[in-house]
């Protein structure tokens, strides 16, 4: 039987590593990019589409999920895997960060964070232990630890409070999952290091997950409106803070050009809502940059969206096409940019393994960025 979570780093190329995370429902190939099923899907895919994309493992939310349709449902019906006809790995996050920007907060105390949903106003606490259950419940590959995830433009106290919070909270997660039976013995759990943009907390926050130990580390904090100067500059030194036999894991990044600076630091795993969001508002991610559809310039235009991709919207359709599409508010127009998307980026992370095992990954970190930022 294939191992409970295993990282192998099979190639470097400068601080890029390519490399694999075997775990019992299948190996995850990194850099890997994770398409968001915020509520048990992929928003205007098939599970099938997504795995053919090339897709290894998809994240589903806490949060969401626990609200509607509810974790205790989910493990009833036979899990999150069976509940949506995904065979493979799930990631599930924790739900603090939607707790903390979705929700309208009661309550943030040392035990967990009380709260009313959004959807029908009624009271919840989520607890690093109720995180845990929920995943637990939910069937997760790879559970979270449970934190807070504060803005970086806060005052720096209050940064480093959240901080020290999210380690004691990290603890508690950590004694929740190994507490969790069966279900500890086939998932893995990842800490989630904290400290904006501060490399002192960072570092403090990595040495602190490190001493309660975990089988992956995420990069927490980042992409939540300070830029991307300030996020690769952070990204400079929080990487090399976690151990260099995990996998690390930076949370809701981002655009293509923002993955290709980040595994040039370091990074092995990513998720963003940017493609299905973006394919939704007539938004296509190429090689040469973004387009938006939604522009008379393809009203006429009988070219592909991307003669470079390969995926089956890019194959059979025009832009011109998908132009009217989008103008005209069909739903397929939004399938079809959602399909190319989540494929382009399944294509850029494949090229970027290819590049690093070919020790050539500056190269085409600099070619890229030439085609796609012009």
């Amino acid at each position: 039987m294939t191992t409970r979570f295993d990282f192998e780093i099979s190639a470097c190329s400068g601080l890029a590593r390519t490399g694999t995370i075997r775990m019992q429902r299948g190996d995850i190939r990194t850099p890997a990019f994770m398409p968001v099923g915020t509520a048990a899907t992929v928003k205007g895919m098939k599970p099938e589409s997504v795995r053919a994309a090339g897709a290894d493992i998809i994240l589903g939310n806490t949060y969401h999920l626990m609200l509607r349709p509810g974790a205790e449902r989910v493990a009833r019906l036979g899990g999150l895997h069976k509940f949506m006809n995904w065979d493979r790995p799930i990631l599930t996050d924790s739900g603090g960060y939607q707790v903390m920007s979705l929700s309208d907060l009661n309550k943030l105390t040392e035990e967990g964070v009380e709260f009313r949903s959004h959807l029908d106003g009624s009271k919840h606490m989520l607890s690093p232990e109720r995180s845990m259950e929920i995943q637990r419940l939910l069937g997760s590959d790879i559970v979270m630890a449970f934190d807070e995830c504060p803005r970086a433009d806060r005052p720096l106290a209050e940064i480093e409070a959240s901080m020290e919070m999210s380690m004691r909270w990290a603890k508690r997660s950590r004694n929740a999952f190994d507490a969790g039976g069966e279900h500890a013995g086939r998932a893995a759990l990842f800490g989630i290091q904290q400290g904006a943009l501060d490399e002192r907390l960072r570092r403090r926050s990595a040495d602190a997950l490190t001493e309660i130990g975990f089988d992956g580390y995420a990069i927490g904090g980042l992409a939540v409106g300070e830029g991307q100067e300030a996020m690769f500059a952070t990204l400079d030194f929080a990487p090399s803070q976690l151990p260099d036999d995990a996998p690390r894991y930076l949370m809701g990044v981002g655009k293509p050009d923002d993955l290709v600076g980040a595994v040039e630091r370091g990074v092995d795993m990513f998720d963003c809502v940017l493609p299905t969001r973006s394919g939704r508002n007539g938004q296509a991610f190429t090689w040469n940059g973004a387009l938006n559809l939604r522009n008379a310039r393809f009203a006429e235009d009988t070219g592909p969206l991307d003669d470079r991709c390969a995926c089956p919207t890019c194959a059979t359709y025009s832009r011109a096409y998908l132009h009217h599409l989008i103008k005209s508010g069909e739903m397929l127009g939004a399938m079809l940019l959602t399909e190319h998307n989540i494929g382009f980026y399944q294509q850029l992370m494949a090229a970027m393994r290819e590049a690093i095992a070919q020790d050539r990954f500056a190269a085409f970190a600099s070619d890229f960025r030439r085609d796609y930022l012009g």
